[in-house]
């Protein structure tokens, strides 16, 4: 008993114990423009780092670059440990993933953080059906996708798309697609969700 009081309170001073995560997270990156024509997409994705400590999250995140920075078509990933950030990978095959439009660099990097301490701090209520989230830069637009695992469950996404906007605070909709419609029509950007 006295153990356990003295292990919360060095916690809590900052004596060196780290503050494990719920769960362990992993960031991807992948450059899309140095893909090899022809090649398998996905084949320039790369896993980063993994990491399950709050201290390990600000640490990479005080040296890693702010999705701003990342060259034009670039993706940047934060998925649990054991998801790969495909739409073959198991846990993503029947998801799809609401997307916010980002007005700005400095807009992409805000709401780029504050999506992930609400991953990471198991904000969700349905975190349990959360993959990850993506951030694409690109040269027109950027945006953020939150990948979810069962798509076709309308009560559990509508709630992941309303607690996401009320995280990012954003007041606009945004629109949820299925990964199996958008595997078919590449050019979809309608969303079967709305929120």
């Amino acid at each position: 008993m006295a153990e356990t009081a003295a292990m919360s309170a060095g916690a809590e001073g900052g004596d060196g114990v780290p503050h494990q995560l719920q769960r362990k997270w992993t960031f991807w990156f992948d450059n899309l423009s140095k893909s090899k024509q022809g090649a398998a997409w996905g084949s320039s994705l790369r896993q980063v780092y993994t990491f399950d400590t709050v201290e390990e999250f600000w640490c990479l995140h005080d040296q890693i670059f702010r999705p701003s920075k990342l060259l034009a078509n670039a993706d940047f990933h934060c998925f649990k440990t054991g998801i790969e950030p495909k739409w073959e990978d198991p846990e993503c095959a029947n998801g799809g993933k609401w997307s916010f439009v980002c007005t700005s660099k400095a807009s992409l990097d805000n709401t780029w953080l504050e999506t992930l301490m609400a991953l990471i701090g198991e904000q969700f209520d349905e975190s349990e059906e959360i993959c990850g989230v993506v951030a694409s830069v690109r040269q027109r637009q950027d945006k953020l996708a939150l990948w979810t695992k069962a798509a076709n469950n309308e009560a559990v996404q509508m709630s992941i798309g309303r607690k996401w906007k009320e995280i990012i605070d954003f007041n606009d909709k945004i629109a949820y697609s299925f990964h199996d419609d958008s595997k078919r029509d590449k050019s979809s950007r309608g969303g079967r969700y709305n929120v």
